[in-house]
């Protein structure tokens, strides 16, 4: 029984590990890819916006999708899919081409993340086991942290960016062959109802205001294309609250969004995530383009963010236990914000120290480090425990919607030549983190526990 467990959970930490890994490493790559398929700023921007839009807008899909029909069955498609996704950008030979493929590889990421934990949950019966394999699962995360920048370093240095996409595809397999063997089919005794109409206003909001976000420095604010995107991204938005509203079983509810810790979680994510896509896209193509590092160089200047996204997380999750999320959210706040106010002074120099980069990419991991911990809590403390499930989706897709406004914001600054402006937004973000704590937090009475929230 332990056997079959331990391999269930193996095949659950390739899933993840594709799916994350291939985030992080990508980003050291980008110049090489620049290069090779002469791409602008904005072609940049679109092999990364591209891939966490689709990852975004059918997260919540994917899940439901699963517990309808078999989580395996998902799970099997989702690992074809990824795996065929990698192959195919690494073979792609226009950057039109890569990001139609990386948009294959995001609609097989979407059926990894939710429906593996759904399987672990299935899996693991006790709670103590379900505790352990769940925070294994999550620890691969901050070790493709790590590992993302200085492989795909080494690899682009090596093999060529492509290589950073053949790494994807004997994990794939192997993690396909495994679940094909190992992991049992399962289903929710009652699925949720797929939401058509409410899953199309999303994706329109989200891909319009992505499109008019990412080529506004090219075609100016008030090109008909742009203009054209922002009313559709508004008219989306506006469609959907009502919509969502008035059916029973929404793809996104409203209504929870009138408990102020839910959206002040919510909204944590989007500033934390978009700080953390913009910052990896920034700064690779500052140490490359600007100070002429090459890839592998790049990935070891990464280094101290890496490590202490790896080592602040378990700590930030003992605070939460104790004391609440609020100590750790402001360290989240504080060391983002600290990050990118150092950034500003640190790369005016055309020879910056490299103590002070080191420093200022240390303060950008403590902060991220200790975000994602507090950001679950929050989001489900004052929600029924009913709606637990759905609350932790939301805030798995608004980390998604961050990182793509984070990198068409941080990207469009940079494409218009205000490179400073990126690293202003980078410590605005840190900034609207301390203000929502502050905000949606108070302080845990002694004693520890669950911090207590304003209604």
């Amino acid at each position: 029984m332990w056997r079959r467990q331990s391999t269930v959970l193996t095949v659950c930490c390739l899933s993840v590990l594709l799916v994350s890994l291939d985030t992080t490493i990508l980003n050291v790559a980008l110049p090489a890819m620049q290069r090779d398929l002469d791409s602008s700023v904005s072609g940049l921007q679109w092999t990364l916006d591209a891939y966490t839009i689709v990852l975004a807008s059918l997260l919540t899909l994917a899940g439901s999708t699963a517990d309808r029909v078999g989580r395996r069955r998902i799970f099997r498609l989702g690992l074809v899919l990824f795996t065929a996704g990698s192959a195919l950008c690494s073979l792609a030979p226009t950057l039109g081409w890569l990001v139609v493929f990386r948009m294959v590889q995001a609609l097989g990421g979407c059926m990894l993340t939710p429906v593996a934990m759904a399987i672990l949950t299935n899996t693991f019966t006790q709670p103590r086991e379900r505790a352990r394999a769940i925070g294994l699962w999550g620890g691969v995360v901050g070790i493709s942290m790590a590992a993302g920048p200085i492989l795909g370093g080494a690899l682009v240095q090596w093999a060529g960016w492509r290589s950073v996409f053949w790494l994807n595809v004997p994990i794939g397999l192997a993690a396909l062959l495994l679940a094909t063997l190992y992991v049992p089919e399962s289903r929710a005794p009652r699925a949720r109802r797929i939401d058509p109409v409410g899953q199309f206003l999303v994706i329109t909001f989200l891909s319009t205001l992505t499109y008019a976000i990412i080529e506004a420095p090219d075609q100016g604010w008030t090109s008909p294309p742009v203009v054209a995107c922002l009313s559709t991204a508004a008219g989306a938005l506006a469609g959907l609250v009502p919509y969502e509203n008035h059916r029973t079983e929404p793809l996104i509810d409203p209504r929870l969004f009138r408990s102020a810790p839910f959206s002040g979680a919510t909204a944590t994510a989007v500033f934390a995530f978009a700080a953390l896509g913009g910052f990896l896209f920034a700064n690779t193509l500052y140490l490359q383009r600007v100070l002429g590092l090459s890839p592998l160089d790049t990935g070891l200047h990464l280094l101290p963010m890496a490590v202490l996204s790896v080592v602040c997380p378990p700590l930030s999750g003992r605070i939460v236990g104790s004391r609440g999320p609020r100590i750790p959210l402001l360290l989240a706040g504080a060391g983002i914000t600290a990050s990118g106010l150092l950034a500003v002074l640190v790369t005016r120099s055309t020879h910056p120290s490299h103590a002070l980069l080191a420093l200022t990419y240390a303060l950008f991991g403590l902060g991220f480090g200790f975000v994602n911990a507090p950001i679950t809590d929050t989001a489900v403390s004052g929600l029924p425990r009913a709606q637990a499930g759905v609350a932790a989706a939301i805030a798995a897709t608004s980390r998604q919607v961050g990182t793509s406004l984070g990198v068409a914001v941080i990207g469009a600054a940079i494409a218009a030549g205000t490179r400073p402006a990126a690293w202003w937004i980078i410590a605005g973000c840190g900034l609207a983190i301390l203000v929502l704590t502050t905000v949606t937090t108070t302080r845990t009475p002694l004693g520890g526990g669950t911090a207590t929230v304003r209604p």
